[in-house]
């Protein structure tokens, strides 16, 4: 087999989104200081809500900080066993019981004491979503929280009355938020914030939709620091303009045949959270020319999708594109419902077969050559069902490689036997090392 050889260059707007990542967390740090407040949520909580309150209101989302203290093995570790030693069992949420670590130890993985929030923000789909954050306000001493539950079905059986069963949840959440910060409510500020949200996450799938080329523009451990904007502060504007900035430069890549990697022969796909404190497993892919185009995670965890009518899978057409004029709280707050409603990674928490046809998709539209499966003991909401995952997808002609693991627990996951896993998935495809 001929070795292509493509052309590599760094992304010219790497160090931009190191820059937003680390005026997220010290904002939040910062926000008391400054006269703003603070809030805590999970990654897929409705912040464009809170943005109402004012311009000075700072998140920290609860998954992409457990992330954050995966990759630091020491100080993952004494998180993890300072959660264990309160008496919280080793099989919950990885992330979870990282965060609630950092509260226990009063250590924030960017330096200084946790910073304590004002209020809790939360939406539950996951099991553990609203435990989460009813467990970190007991450890923080009593924080006020307010949960919405968005549980109502896959978007293909969403009803109006499913719709303003959220929005009646959205409508209260507000006036709970108005009573507990002592603040008014400006509904421009939310409207912005929604336009900017379904902006960044239609842009993050147009972006991702690129990765079809060959050569694949950016490999999937580089879009683990760049999708990680959108969990941060998807109605964010920072991130919105960031997202068209980082799209126009792929768009520069694809079109002078700039490749993540010099060597790519082999088209992979992973799923669901990797071994955060292990992501040399994909450089090592490499050797064999080998690289992980993306993933139903990275695709859509963040990004919002729509069938197209060719049957391809393409970013949704945000309410702008639609020649939509939002104008009302009522209006605004219905489409960000809606919006979410119909994220790809929140259908299969109703069935995996719903996630096998999505993968399946994938597999196909993005030229895939196999499938890595990690059998993530760390997070129960995104792997259901996954074994019927690896079943679809062998039925549907895709050599997969399953290998077990923790996204945020080191404890759970064998470097070596993963990297022979890998040895002779490889071998099974018909690669070598380079």
């Amino acid at each position: 087999m001929s070795i292509p050889t493509y052309k590599t260059e760094t992304l010219k707007c790497w160090n931009k989104a190191k820059e937003i990542r680390n005026d997220f967390y010290t904002n939040y740090a910062s926000a008391h200081e400054k006269g703003g407040l603070r809030w805590a949520g999970g990654a897929w909580s409705f912040g464009a809500i809170p943005a109402g309150l004012g311009n000075d209101i700072f998140p920290i989302t609860g998954e992409p900080y457990g992330a954050s203290i995966a990759f630091n093995k020491e100080f993952s570790l004494r998180c993890l066993e300072a959660t264990e030693k309160k008496g919280y069992a080793r099989d919950l949420c990885s992330y979870m019981r990282s965060y609630w670590g950092s509260i226990i130890l009063d250590e924030y993985a960017f330096g200084g004491k946790f910073p304590k929030p004002d209020f809790m923000w939360q939406d539950h789909i996951c099991c553990s979503h609203s435990k989460w954050y009813q467990v970190a306000s007991e450890l923080e001493g009593g924080i006020p929280t307010y949960s919405i539950d968005v549980a109502v079905g896959p978007y293909n059986s969403v009803s109006d009355s499913k719709i303003e069963y959220l929005v009646n949840q959205m409508h209260d959440g507000i006036e709970w938020l108005k009573k507990t910060t002592g603040r008014e409510y400006n509904d421009d500020l939310l409207i912005e914030a929604v336009n900017n949200e379904c902006r960044a996450t239609a842009l993050w799938a147009e972006i991702c939709l690129l990765n079809m080329t060959v050569p694949t523009p950016i490999d999937e451990k580089s879009m683990y620091s760049l999708y990680v904007l959108g969990t941060l502060e998807k109605h964010s504007k920072v991130v919105a303009d960031f997202y068209e900035e980082l799209l126009d430069e792929v768009k520069y890549r694809v079109a002078n045949g700039i490749g993540a990697i010099a060597h790519e022969r082999c088209r992979l796909m992973s799923d669901t959270q990797p071994p955060w404190g292990f992501l040399s497993v994909f450089r090592y892919l490499e050797k064999f020319g080998a690289v992980s185009v993306g993933s139903l995670y990275t695709f859509g965890l963040i990004g919002v999708w729509e069938d197209k009518p060719d049957g391809t899978w393409g970013p949704r057409t945000t309410p702008k594109e639609l020649g939509i004029d939002i104008t009302t709280r009522d209006q605004a707050l219905k489409i960000l419902a809606d919006w979410n409603l119909s994220k790809p990674e929140w259908q299969h928490f109703y069935s995996p077969h719903l996630k096998s046809d999505m993968m399946i998709k994938i597999a196909k539209q993005w030229k895939i050559d196999g499938v890595l499966l990690h059998y993530n003991r760390g997070c129960e909401g995104l792997s259901l069902g996954i074994a019927e995952n690896r079943l679809a997808l062998i039925e549907a002609g895709y050599p997969v490689m399953a290998f077990e693991g923790n996204m945020g627990d080191e404890r759970e996951f064998d470097e070596a036997k993963t990297m022979g896993r890998i040895d002779s998935f490889m071998e099974t495809l018909g690669m070598t090392i380079i």
